[in-house]
């Protein structure tokens, strides 16, 4: 089942959101309309304002209100996708170039800067102040993050407790925030909250892992960028750590790549195929089905409405998905 399925009643206020978020990208500059224009352009699941949508159901839905944080949380995940391209030195995301590739390393900051800026100003238009501590706070761990992932690419020298506080900042943390202030924002009862937080962070979770799976066993047309970017961008992923504790050559050729930092030649699709046949994508995809269990786990205790049966078969379509 697609995406888009799943969520098909909801195609009119999705398309609103879009329309919102378009409408807020507008600056006065040319260069950063631009640039944000080109990465709004490249598209994308939209599966944090869906959450945001989907967690509102369980409370009093009012797209009015429910938009100043499903737009805002969209507009920061692509900034910080944006600053991650820079980080990655990354050329493609979604089969089009990346800011930083089309433009230059300053501006496509400066790009991810503007974007966080105007997602706190849509947001501080909501007069709940749990809102604004919450997203706070998860801007912050994003921001940690990010320092982190910095000091960790092309390191060698990783456990999967390293990889796991990775992902949670930089995927998980978001879309369980998304679930919890679409709740919030509804005036959905704290319990509620509280179980779409944990839903979210679980969905996540499994999100981040199946990603890095697929980056080993897509094509570049599925993924819109080479397989295996995560490793040569010096990213240290979940298939490749297993794979590096079971096969001690690989390790050392691995490793032999990342303290080059990128500098030496390696044989990407060759890495591929030894990852594969040490049996790591397929623990890693039984890793991602643990968090999904869990994520399942924690919609039992929610009203059964058509909402939480749209995040049952989001959580479905995360662990099915090819690419």
């Amino acid at each position: 089942m697609k995406l888009s399925e799943i969520y098909l009643y909801l195609k009119q206020d999705i398309s609103k959101i879009e329309k919102e978020i378009e409408n807020s990208i507008d600056a006065q500059h040319p260069v950063l309309i631009q640039a944000s224009s080109h990465l709004l352009k490249a598209g994308g699941k939209r599966i944090r304002p869906v959450f945001v949508l989907l967690g509102a159901q369980f409370g009093q839905y009012d797209l009015e209100r429910v938009k100043l944080v499903a737009v805002p949380l969209e507009m920061i995940h692509m900034g910080s996708l944006v600053h991650d391209d820079v980080i990655d030195d990354a050329e493609l995301r979604r089969g089009r170039k990346t800011i930083k590739a089309k433009w230059d390393n300053r501006v496509a900051m400066y790009t991810g800067d503007y974007m966080f800026a105007k997602a706190i100003e849509i947001a501080s238009q909501s007069q709940e102040p749990r809102l604004h501590e919450i997203l706070s706070d998860a801007m912050v761990e994003m921001c940690i993050g990010e320092v982190e992932q910095i000091k960790d690419q092309f390191n060698a020298d990783q456990n999967l407790k390293i990889y796991l506080r990775r992902i949670k900042r930089k995927t998980a943390l978001l879309i369980s925030v998304s679930c919890e202030l679409g709740a919030l924002i509804a005036g959905a009862d704290r319990h509620i909250q509280k179980c779409l937080k944990r839903y979210g962070y679980y969905t996540g979770m499994a999100f981040q892992i199946t990603d890095d799976i697929l980056d080993f066993v897509g094509t570049e047309k599925e993924l819109g960028k080479p397989a295996g970017s995560d490793l040569l961008q010096g990213n240290v992923t979940l298939p490749a750590l297993y794979a590096m504790e079971r096969d001690a050559e690989l390790k050392n050729e691995i490793t032999h790549f990342l303290e080059s930092h990128g500098t030496d030649k390696v044989d990407m699709n060759g890495i591929i195929s030894k990852i594969k046949e040490t049996g790591a994508v397929k623990d890693a995809k039984i890793m991602s089905d643990l968090y999904l269990e869990k994520a399942n786990a924690a919609l039992e205790e929610l009203p059964d409405i058509r909402a939480k049966r749209a995040l049952s078969e989001i959580a479905q379509y995360i662990g099915d998905r090819k690419f």
